[in-house]
């Protein structure tokens, strides 16, 4: 049975793959994923992409804001985090009719996302 999504969530999804759409915000998205589910502090990130102070915070309010990531205080940190959940949510909408026009292979053959 295919799911259907409402403009909403299409809006929403799309929002989500517009801010995963630099190379830096996919590098983040990249390095937060390696460090799952610890992820890294701000330093930790700029150490590893090179990227200035004020662009980076920047980046990371963005994915933030679409829901990508997740930050919490740690003392003086802030520690950021992938959202798996939210991950999965976007894959299962690139999916959702994955092979479903002409069936020529089924969809849970292609991809098998776990929770």
């Amino acid at each position: 049975m295919q799911q259907r999504y409402s403009p909403e969530q299409v809006t929403k999804f799309a929002d989500m793959f517009s801010a995963m759409g630099t190379e830096a915000r996919l590098q983040i998205m990249q390095l937060l994923l390696k460090a799952h589910p610890e992820g890294l502090v701000v330093s930790e990130i700029q150490a590893e992409l090179g990227i200035p102070g004020s662009t980076l915070s920047h980046h990371l309010d963005k994915l933030r804001n679409e829901g990508l990531v997740n930050v919490r205080r740690e003392s003086t940190f802030l520690r950021y985090t992938a959202d798996t959940q939210a991950l999965q949510e976007v894959l299962r909408f690139l999916y959702a009719e994955c092979c479903t026009r002409n069936q020529a292979v089924r969809p849970e053959d292609v991809v098998q996302i776990q929770v």
